[in-house]
């Protein structure tokens, strides 16, 4: 069946998502391994995902630990040069998915504040027919809610969605509602997959 509409996941697909790196450099690995042993900054994020206000649960999370305080706060404060860099090649597919005419949503579980954030540096994060964000939505990947809300708005069949993730249990739930799936390991091989399903017609990279 032909593809209707082409999904990108932000993180990790889009754009660079490893907040340790950013800490690395940032503080040193021996700290950031503390503070990461210390502090669950990834369930932290979890709650941003959610729905959770973006400065409001950085620093509530920060004041929890004032060990830790000043470093947790960039989670809000620099939080796009945690997320960084763009993935060069899979922004060059976008673009041309784009300027081919081909439908593209983002489905992502990231926070509105840090979307918005983003959007302030990495322009082709406004490159899309229809961005679904769960901060927004308050409902994540890997659950079903968000891929059923996805089909309900978008009112495609299932079957016709092509959906690019880097985790397997985001894909997994895709794929076992219909969807065609690609677990996002590097930008070349999302565009080999492209080019198998006939949305891309040459290679962009």
């Amino acid at each position: 069946m032909a593809i209707s509409a082409v999904i990108f996941d932000i993180g990790n697909v889009l754009i660079r998502w490893q907040p340790e790196l950013y800490y690395d450099a940032l503080i040193g690995e021996e700290r950031r391994r503390a503070m990461f042993d210390a502090v669950d900054l990834h369930a932290m994020n979890e709650g941003l995902d959610a729905g959770e206000p973006f400065r409001k649960q950085v620093y509530d999370c920060a004041e929890a630990h004032p060990e830790f305080a000043a470093e947790i706060r960039h989670w809000h404060d620099n939080w796009t040069s945690l997320a960084a860099p763009a993935i060069d090649g899979s922004v060059s597919i976008l673009m041309a998915l784009r300027d081919a005419g081909v439908p593209v949503f983002f489905l992502s579980n990231i926070g509105m504040g840090p979307f918005e954030q983003g959007l302030e540096v990495y322009p082709f994060l406004r490159e899309y027919d229809r961005a679904y964000i769960s901060g927004e939505m308050k409902a994540v990947k890997p659950y079903e809610d968000i891929y059923r809300m996805v089909e309900e708005d978008c009112g495609l069949a299932p079957s016709t969605l092509l959906f690019a993730d880097d985790r397997e249990d985001n894909i997994a739930t895709a794929a076992a509602r219909g969807w065609q799936t690609h677990v996002f390991k590097h930008p070349e091989g999302w565009q080999d997959c492209l080019l198998k399903h006939g949305v891309l017609q040459a290679p962009v990279i």
